[in-house]
């Protein structure tokens, strides 16, 4: 669903594990985590505190250890 994000747990290149808090959202009054469906590395994770985000949006690539999003990376997204 649409929101705000209210935390930004995350940086491009950390390494994840599998249920990990990525961000916080803040929607309909209503705080929703975001967590990390696969270990990996973050990559292409572009938001800050503040910015707004629709649904279907992809929030966070969750790629494998060198830091490239592979053919088996996963979006961790406000549609999940």
């Amino acid at each position: 669903m649409p929101g705000v994000v209210l935390i930004v747990s995350v940086r491009n290149g950390d390494r994840v594990e599998e249920g990990q808090v990525l961000l916080v959202l803040e929607s309909m009054k209503m705080e929703l985590q975001v967590t990390a469906p696969v270990a990996g590395v973050v990559g292409g994770l572009e938001l800050k505190v503040g910015d707004r985000v629709a649904q279907g949006d992809a929030l966070v690539v969750i790629g494998a250890d060198s830091g490239e999003p592979s053919s088996g990376a996963a979006e961790a997204g406000a549609a999940r």
